[in-house]
């Protein structure tokens, strides 16, 4: 009898224990492959500017269609955005369901011309992203003629102090949205770290590219902690494993965005957006819709 009895439970033990690793290796494959499990994120929509410039209103039902409830815009001028008042684009908006927490701008430096930039006429630009709805305003670009050296960052640096001090009478986070060329060195410094050192850390704010950042051999972590609290808004894209290293859809790639979200309380993270700013194979909607799922835990 106890013999027969030892038998039956090593059996069961046995059983018991190809089960248990049968279900750890499906919940580690799960934990691969289905995401972060985040939610209410948006996307910018850079993605699908060609889209936005055909039917904007047909591209944010799409948008929204796939499960975005907000949205970053690139398509602001001289107070319209995508050609539309902000009254009208809000209304667009509202109809999807969606609404917009940021927007990029232009410092105008190189076009003095335009107005409602950050150099030109910046408080009517700031009424019309309070009267869209933004919470925040970065700026998203430097043409190559306005940083070709450290003065031009020192110059930005100023700049962004002064609209950074604005925009927060406005009740509105300002700060710069990074590509890769900030960390090219000038005269053996860091522009990046001449924009993180010479503006106002309660007044200028950083929305950083993950892609960009890699690209440039950064490393995103460490940024973090050498600047806690200044990354509120991310731009969130991936990098595929080839030696050109172009855009992939989020989750396919080599970034490693657990660890990154680990951090987000260092950061200060309050938000972030996809971005792809190309795609192959597959059109934008098709792209971000994979990157959705798997950063919603349905991929």
């Amino acid at each position: 009898m106890q013999r027969r009895k030892f038998i039956r439970n090593t059996a069961l033990m046995a059983t018991g224990t190809i089960l248990y690793l049968h279900c750890r290796n499906k919940e580690d494959k799960n934990m691969k492959t289905s995401g972060l499990g985040l939610s209410d994120f948006g996307v910018q929509l850079w993605t699908v500017r060609e889209e936005m410039a055909k039917d904007p209103t047909t591209t944010l039902k799409a948008v929204a269609d796939i499960g975005y409830t907000d949205v970053e815009c690139a398509g602001y001028r001289e107070g319209s955005f995508y050609g539309m008042s902000p009254a009208e684009f809000k209304k667009m908006l509202d109809d999807n369901g969606l609404k917009m927490r940021s927007g990029h701008i232009m410092t105008g430096r190189t076009m003095p011309e335009v107005k409602r930039t950050l150099s030109n006429d910046w408080e009517a630009a700031l009424e019309d992203f309070k009267n869209v709805g933004q919470e925040a305003v970065f700026c998203g670009y430097f043409m190559p003629e306005e940083r070709k050296s450290l003065d031009d960052y020192k110059q930005i640096a100023e700049l962004f102090n002064k609209c950074g001090e604005k925009a927060k009478e406005y009740g509105l986070l300002f700060g710069h949205h990074n590509h890769d060329f900030e960390f090219e060195p000038i005269d053996g410094q860091s522009p990046m770290d001449i924009l993180f050192k010479e503006t106002d850390p309660d007044k200028v704010f950083f929305e950083l590219d993950l892609y960009w950042t890699k690209k440039a051999g950064q490393d995103s972590i460490s940024l973090f902690e050498k600047y806690p609290g200044r990354f509120p808004y991310w731009h969130v894209k991936d990098m595929n494993n080839e030696q050109e290293q172009f855009f992939a859809e989020v989750g396919s790639g080599i970034i490693d965005f657990p660890a990154i979200f680990a951090k987000a309380e260092t950061a200060g993270l309050k938000h972030f957006y996809v971005e792809q700013d190309a795609t192959k194979g597959r059109t934008p909607l098709e792209s971000i819709r994979m990157s959705y799922e798997y950063l919603a835990g349905k991929g």
